[in-house]
């Protein structure tokens, strides 16, 4: 028999962005890079600032479903050093990712977004964030994106 699968919050990013930049029709979508302009990480006993000069590379299919693929790092208050490679999806109906698409406000419970990151740091402290895996919860907003992440237990 199989453990009953759990999650447990273990912290929340949010993670300022810029303007997208739009590398037009693909065929299959539309290729656009939103740049990581900075932002935060807090949780219990967890507190640190996310660097600027990551991206959110993502392709928004013509259904409106997105897929993403965020690469970026973060310092916590104690000098470790964390990359994180975060892949996931966005999908709802459609005037609510217009609105997205346009960099207007949305209610988040209208959009279904999910994430699996994946970190990485030598610090040891912070091993156990790449010997377990996680899920991520965001919200989209004009400005950021919030991440509320969950270590699957």
């Amino acid at each position: 028999m199989t453990p009953p699968l759990a999650t447990k919050y273990v912290f929340s990013l949010s993670i300022k962005v810029g303007a997208p930049i739009v590398a037009g029709d693909l065929g299959y979508g539309i290729r656009r890079v939103i740049p990581v302009l900075g932002g935060t990480v807090q949780g219990e006993g967890i507190k640190g600032t996310i660097h600027p000069g990551g991206a959110d590379f993502q392709v928004i299919r013509p259904d409106g479903f997105t897929e993403l693929e965020a690469k970026y790092t973060f310092e916590l208050d104690d000098g470790a050093v964390v990359y994180i490679e975060n892949i996931g999806v966005r999908f709802g109906p459609k005037e609510p990712l217009d609105c997205i698409a346009r960099g207007e406000a949305v209610d988040p419970a209208l959009i279904y977004f999910r994430s699996v990151p994946k970190f990485e740091t030598g610090h040891p402290k912070y091993r156990w964030l790449m010997q377990n895996l996680f899920i991520g919860v965001g919200a989209r907003h004009p400005d950021r994106v919030e991440l509320a992440v969950h270590q699957i237990l």
